[in-house]
């Protein structure tokens, strides 16, 4: 069976705090997900003190958002590298794979050295030409956010993937809305299904919706990759925590997701099952004799009636019976074999 790579996203809603962030650990262990993924970043780097949070941010922020200033929020959010190195540690004794998205080249290489399995490229890197270089350098698998972008940026994108020797059958691209939390008029599922068409990669997809719905449903849809935020209480103070799923919600998402696994597992012949098959004669109906009928009587359609079980002559046959004689008296309300008759 194929199984969907499902990553929980803790991101920064550690509020960097290590014992927080080891607790979403917990949590997504417990939940059973493949991946607890955080962000790596340095503040300096990622952003310039004069850039305005986005008006989620200020929302979810209110009183707490100091100057306005992505700068300030960000520098607060920080993991440090040995931080880094504890985390790693602690998801590996709680049996899910860490993983981190890094902003800048400095942080990829560092997350190189801590020898995480993919890359993660994120939304807002997409149009990021030496960052996308350098990930490809890594030669490792790469899952690749869409969010604002057009099917033309993410040409592009997967070009440079592509020119830097890449095999795009190791990409995995994640159609994604980026506002949070996303209304559902806006996720527009089907263009996962688009960017499958045009380039014929790994689609997935990245949910910031409130709910559990829509990330399910696109694995119904062929989703390989599903990425969702989810944090341990959504009245926490931070940027994310508003649009992310609490504890029970995520496990309540696993699970959904993989009863759906099992559900488009099959090989698509319409056919019985053998778990059904006990219920067949239980649920057809078949022709019963609906008056006594004597040894040499010809059937006619208003001695028949139709009833289950359907352990006799399906109905279907009433062209065939009708006309033909009885060779054995049969009574009222007895199933009808083909034995019964010439």
């Amino acid at each position: 069976m194929n199984k969907t790579v499902i990553i929980a996203e803790a991101g920064v809603n550690h509020n960097g705090d290590i014992q927080l962030a080891k607790q979403l650990i917990d949590v997504a262990a417990d939940a059973g997900v493949d991946y607890v993924k955080f962000q790596t970043f340095k503040a300096d780097k990622l952003v310039s003190k004069e850039a305005k949070q986005a008006d989620y941010q200020l929302k979810n922020l209110g009183g707490n958002s100091i100057e306005n200033s992505q700068y300030n929020m960000l520098k607060k959010l920080e993991l440090t590298e040995s931080m880094h190195v504890e985390l790693l540690k602690y998801a590996k004794q709680k049996g899910v794979k860490f993983l981190s998205t890094g902003f800048d080249e400095d942080s990829i290489d560092f997350l190189e050295q801590l020898g995480i399995d993919l890359y993660k490229i994120p939304s807002g890197e997409i149009t990021n030409f030496p960052y996308l270089q350098h990930i490809a350098r890594k030669r490792k698998p790469i899952v690749i956010s869409t969010g604002m972008a057009t099917l033309g940026e993410i040409e592009e994108a997967l070009s440079v993937l592509k020119g830097e020797g890449v095999d795009l059958d190791k990409v995995t691209v994640l159609h994604c809305n980026t506002d949070y939390p996303t209304k559902y008029e806006d996720v527009n599922l089907n263009a996962m299904l688009t960017i499958q068409q045009a380039f014929k990669v790994n689609i997935g997809y990245s949910d910031h919706t409130l709910g559990i719905e829509v990330p399910v449903a696109a694995v119904a849809l062929g989703a390989k990759v599903i990425e969702k935020h989810f944090t341990l209480d959504r009245d926490l103070p931070g940027p994310d925590h508003k649009a992310s799923l609490e504890p029970d919600e995520l496990k309540a998402m696993v699970s959904a997701i993989r009863n759906i696994e099992k559900a488009i597992n099959g090989d698509g012949r319409k056919e019985p099952t053998s778990s059904e098959l006990k219920n067949k004669d239980l649920a057809r109906k078949s022709l019963h004799v609906k008056v006594n009928l004597e040894v040499g009587d010809e059937i006619g359609l208003s001695d028949l009636e139709v009833k289950r079980p359907g352990s006799g002559i399906s109905s279907m046959y009433i062209p065939r019976v009708v006309g033909r004689k009885v060779v054995k008296p049969l009574q009222a309300g007895e199933i009808l074999d083909w034995s019964h008759i010439q």
